[in-house]
């Protein structure tokens, strides 16, 4: 049975905010896995990470979390199906904190080979478990004849193989000998060139176990050549004209050069025997040696230059030197026999692979930038190393990232950038492009005449006052000698109070209670509403504003969000009590997982009031029964379902601390101008939530999806 992929965040309360590192940490390894040596994020854990069928981000531009619970009942969908939800910190470049700033790693040549600047390229011992080398060969040391391919591998690799019918005709060089870990090394390596017949040898070369090279001489293909090649051999129509060695010839003195116990070795040796038409029992072949994850090859030049620290096949040269190629792959080998497969794997060359192709992009990148903006650049910004970019990652393995959005945002950075105008356009590309890419960012917009800086300020106004409404309570009528000490006691124990006054302006005296959490005023007009408080039956109720009509429906969406799914708010607690104390009163609970204990987000002192979260939906509504009377320490507790559990108190708790920084004039003023575009915002947002609904709904089994409100620039 195919495992599911799953998000597990232990974040709840005063930790559900996260940086843009922490959200990078998560894309990265959900995008590359453990094998380019991405870790585990620090703050969450991706189980069945091999598992993902891909990760599709989601970026509402411009828009921030003010948005999202301002228009939080037109968001039907993303809150009911998004299980967590964090806070993210702010951010100046945010597509540039998402995907990394871009590869700044400049790789060196030490005497070890490649090394990078970056830690990354460090593995712990844990990750060796996962590379293939370790998988392939295990960590112990091993004599030569444990690499040599056996014949099924030789099979599966296009060997010529003694007695295959594509092997008709081939020179068997009866090196029969019983292999030991003793046996002597030959590297081998040969120049082809297309002819009539197909890729024939131009020059062979062998070279033994020191390093001396035996043979190394051209030879004149039997059929007309079609391209020399000679970008690669190096073999030119004039060098071949003086030349008499044909391939008999060759396979004569390579038959009679090599012991009877001899190993080959080379890199895609199968191709130079093929081309020599000789068959050999015994090799080594370092492409697949040194093995790589799903079938794919070190080339020898990467693996000359990291491991051995060696450059082979320059530029300046005129193609292959065939006998430096030899060399190359027999001290490869070497090496290997010598050190072990878990210190070759400890070289993590997977990571220094795509540092030095991230230093190529970073190069060609530079090459493009005109010169005057280079060195503007560099005498603007003091110089740092920047994190990888882990889009470039992915296009270095052959993954293609995909970026859709509006043509009005920065796509800097991207080389795979799909521009389209509107979002219905964009959903439309999404729905079609996104199961072709394994990892997507796709961007919808409101469009600018939506976050102009003075609707904004209108609308946070707005919400801010909704809040206030729905965190203040009026109660009474009471007498007039009653006892203000006894009504906030009794208020007390639901929650919280911000602050408690007295309106006289009536011909009884009401109190106006105002809280810091929401569940503590709804808890209020639930349990107080027809009560007896200080020698009076009193009225409970929220002051009737516009802002406040749908307050029902709020409440009630708010308790079957998902983020809420489990939790359960209890008041009535005394301030003495620790985490401690409450951790072993609600010990006996049945599923307990969580107990989030809210504290001033100033003074840091503890409120009265907890959440609990439960491992299952049942387990909360079980424990709501058995508090119901329970006394702790003398004080009797309250409880009912979670609304703000997660981050929404922590951002509740924020708003109602600052104030409009404008006079009240300009604050109606621009309150007056919001109103005449929210119906049309409302709609807009609603329609986004359904864009999201689509998109989600296509998504394979076990993607990843996030979606982002980055803030407002």
């Amino acid at each position: 049975q195919e495992k599911s992929s799953r998000l597990s965040a232990a974040l709840f309360g005063e930790d559900c905010e996260i940086s843009h590192d922490q959200l990078y940490e998560l894309l990265k390894y959900a995008a590359l896995g453990k094998c380019h040596n991405a870790t585990q994020p620090s703050w969450c854990r991706i189980y069945h990470q091999s598992h993902l069928a891909g990760v599709v981000v989601i970026v509402l531009h411009e828009m921030s979390q003010l948005h999202f619970y301002k228009f939080y009942l037109q968001f039907k969908h993303l809150r009911r199906v998004f299980r967590h939800r964090f806070t993210l910190t702010p951010s100046a470049n945010f597509l540039a904190s998402l995907y990394g700033e871009g590869a700044n790693l400049k790789p060196q040549n030490t005497a070890q080979g490649l090394t990078s600047t970056s830690s990354e390229c460090i593995p712990k011992s844990s990750d060796l478990q996962c590379d293939p080398i370790i998988r392939k060969y295990g960590e112990k040391k091993r004599g030569l004849t444990s690499y040599t391919l056996t014949l099924e591998e030789q099979k599966k690799n296009d060997y010529p193989i003694k007695g295959s019918p594509g092997c008709k005709g081939y020179i068997y060089t009866e090196c029969d000998q019983q292999r030991t870990d003793s046996s002597p090394l030959f590297g081998l390596d040969c120049e082809m060139c297309l002819t009539a017949k197909g890729n024939e040898v131009t020059r062979v070369s062998l070279v033994d176990a020191q390093g001396q090279c035996l043979l190394n001489e051209l030879v004149k293909p039997e059929s007309t050549v079609v391209n020399y090649r000679t970008r690669f051999s190096g073999i030119t129509k004039k060098m071949l004209l003086p030349v008499k060695t044909r391939l008999p010839d060759i396979q004569t003195r390579l038959k009679k050069m090599l012991p009877r116990d001899a190993v080959l070795v080379g890199h895609s040796l199968n191709a130079d025997l093929q081309a020599l038409e000789m068959i050999h029992p015994s090799v080594i072949d370092t492409s697949l040696l040194f093995a790589r994850n799903e079938g794919r090859r070190f080339k020898l030049k990467f693996l000359a230059k990291a491991v051995l620290g060696k450059e082979i096949q320059c530029e300046q040269k005129l193609g292959h030197d065939p006998a430096e190629d030899a060399r190359a792959a027999l001290e490869l080998a070497q090496f290997f026999i010598e050190q072990g497969p878990a210190k070759v794997a400890e070289l993590n060359l997977e990571m220094l692979l795509t540092t030095e192709k991230l230093a190529e992009v970073s190069q060609n990148k530079a090459a493009f930038q005109p010169q005057e903006c280079r060195v503007q650049k560099q005498l603007n910004e003091p110089p740092h190393l920047s994190k990888p970019c882990f889009l470039d990652c992915l296009q270095v393995t052959g993954q293609k990232p995909l970026l859709l959005g509006g043509q009005d945002l920065d796509f800097s950075g991207l080389r795979q950038s799909n521009l389209s105008t509107s979002n219905k356009q964009i959903l439309q590309r999404a729905l079609e492009d996104v199961p072709l890419s394994t990892f997507s960012i796709i961007q919808f917009s409101l469009g600018p005449e939506y976050i102009a800086s003075h609707l904004l300020a209108g609308l946070c106004e707005k919400v801010r006052s909704k809040l206030t409404d729905m965190l203040t309570i009026y109660a009474g009528p009471f007498e007039e000698s009653f006892c203000l000490k006894s009504v906030k006691k009794e208020f007390g124990r639901c929650g919280p109070i911000q602050s408690l006054t007295v309106v006289t302006e009536t011909y009884q005296p009401y109190v106006c209670i105002q809280y810091e959490v929401l569940e503590a005023a709804q808890l209020a007009v639930e349990s107080l509403n027809g009560a007896e408080v200080a020698g009076s039956c009193i009225k409970v109720q929220r002051p009737v504003t516009a802002a406040v009509l749908d307050c029902d429906v709020l409440i009630k969406e708010l308790e079957l969000d998902v983020e809420n799914e489990g939790v359960i708010y209890v008041a009535g607690l005394k301030k003495s009590l620790t985490e401690m104390d409450l951790q072993e009163e609600f010990s006996q609970l049945k599923d307990l997982e969580m107990l989030f204990l809210p504290k001033d987000l100033q003074s840091g002192k503890q409120r009265n009031c907890c959440f609990l979260k439960f491992q299952k939906s049942q387990s909360a509504v079980d424990a709501l029964e058995v508090i119901k009377g329970w006394t702790v320490k003398g004080s009797k507790l309250r409880s009912r379902h979670a609304l703000a559990s997660g981050h929404l108190w922590r951002w509740i708790w924020q708003m109602n601390h600052s104030s409009g920084k404008q006079g009240g004039n300009i604050l109606y003023e621009k309150m007056e101008q919001l109103s005449d575009s929210e119906q049309d915002l409302r709609k807009k947002v609603k329609k986004l939530d359904q864009h999201i609904k689509k998109l989600y709904r296509s998504l394979q089994n076990n993607t990843l999806c996030v979606v982002l409100f980055p803030g407002v620039n």
